[in-house]
């Protein structure tokens, strides 16, 4: 692909980005709200968390197969409209149950975005810098986890969650529309499934090069993911309990998507100076030891402390994301991409409950204590890693 339209894939593979990660994470801002509403446990607000993410790991593999026929720009269009039907019904909620319903409908129509977004990326930069543009798309993402929470809390402020919820609802149903015409013009149609023999071989019909490091490489996104989603699941109740003010928690965690947005935009950088893996101990070791660290500080320093741990804690994903292509035939990127997302955030779907639960039965303060050590493990994983990511990978035969 010539640099011109690599450019304009990647600025529109980055609005959707923007426009879908800001949907998955606004609803940090509206859990504690729905929860003093509904009278809500924290394993229900787990639960809540979890019919968003795991409806949008659902079908992500299936995306990435869909793709391979239909083309990027149609599915991503479909997902963004079923995402906005989601958010205009989470308005009307009355109760726990239609909440869940209507956040599993958005978290469905999101799912198309992480795989193909991903490939049309990698794709475009096949030539080169493919991991600094990998960290570009995430930097996006990481704008709206910063935008569109601050935009919720101001309307929610000012005119009700209902207001805000639907709200989203409408901008997100303009932009489907435009995403098609946006992205068409820029996209190839896909070469099929018959005309790539090649990697259709490899990996039984995956494309996956190296399954060894494929398995590890996912392993540590999964537990990133998870702890990732965890953490934010239940910081606005860890600050609560410092002490904090409820009007004051969008600026909590503004600061933290900053510091996230930050973390996927530089760490992309850093792993082509420092390479994978040591990018990736740095990140996940100041991840564990920061957790720990916030729970014994006060309110005011803890606020400082937050967007140098949302660097950590972000960005592990720029450097995981840009690797994956490079253990995976281009030509089934789609489908892998799929596969690798849902891992991750199937984990981060399964991850709240449980912890919801301990939070119920030990406090919040005991779940961020077990999540720092669950985010420490990713060290030894890592290590194991480094053949594959360092050396060079097996060809297809």
């Amino acid at each position: 692909m010539n640099p011109q339209r690599a450019r304009a894939t990647l600025a529109a593979s980055c609005l959707i980005h923007f426009l879908h990660d800001g949907c998955s994470d606004l609803l940090y801002v509206l859990f504690p709200v729905w929860a003093r509403e509904f009278s809500l446990s924290f394993a229900q607000v787990g639960l809540l968390r979890t019919g968003y993410s795991g409806a949008l790991a659902l079908f992500q593999v299936p995306a990435g197969y869909l793709a391979d026929r239909w083309g990027e720009p149609r599915l991503l269009a479909a997902g963004t409209f079923l995402t906005a039907v989601g958010f205009f019904c989470v308005g009307t909620a009355g109760g726990f149950v239609p909440l869940l319903v209507f956040l599993m409908i958005g978290g469905l129509g999101s799912s198309t975005q992480h795989p193909l977004g991903s490939s049309l990326v990698s794709r475009a930069y096949e030539a080169g810098r493919r991991r600094v543009a990998i960290g570009t798309y995430n930097f996006s993402g990481d704008l709206g986890k910063v935008t569109w929470p601050a935009g919720v809390a101001f309307v929610t402020a000012w005119a009700g969650w209902r207001w805000a919820a639907q709200g989203i609802g409408l901008v997100v149903l303009v932009t489907a529309v435009g995403i098609f015409f946006l992205l068409a013009p820029l996209v190839d149609r896909p070469a099929g499934p018959q005309a790539t023999p090649a990697a259709g071989r490899a990996g039984n019909g995956w494309g996956i090069r190296d399954a060894r490091g494929f398995s590890l490489l996912s392993t540590i996104h999964a537990i990133d993911n998870g702890s990732r989603t965890v953490f934010l699941t239940f910081l606005p109740f860890l600050l609560l309990g410092k002490g904090m003010r409820m009007d004051l928690m969008w600026l909590a965690l503004g600061v933290t998507f900053a510091g996230g947005a930050t973390g996927k935009f530089v760490c992309g950088h850093l792993a082509e100076r420092w390479g994978i893996i040591r990018t990736v101990l740095v990140t996940e070791t100041a991840t564990g030891f920061g957790i720990l660290l916030l729970l014994v500080l006060p309110v005011t320093p803890a606020m400082f402390l937050l967007p140098i741990l949302g660097i950590a804690l972000n960005g592990t994903s720029s450097v995981l994301y840009g690797t994956v292509a490079e253990l995976v035939a281009p030509e089934r990127r789609s489908r892998v991409y799929g596969l690798f997302y849902t891992i991750g955030i199937g984990t981060g779907a399964l991850t709240p409950p449980l912890f919801g639960l301990l939070s119920d039965a030990a406090g919040v303060t005991a779940t961020m204590s077990v999540l720092a050590m669950v985010t420490l493990a990713t060290l030894p994983l890592a290590h194991l890693l480094r053949p594959a990511v360092e050396g060079s990978p097996p060809r297809i035969p």
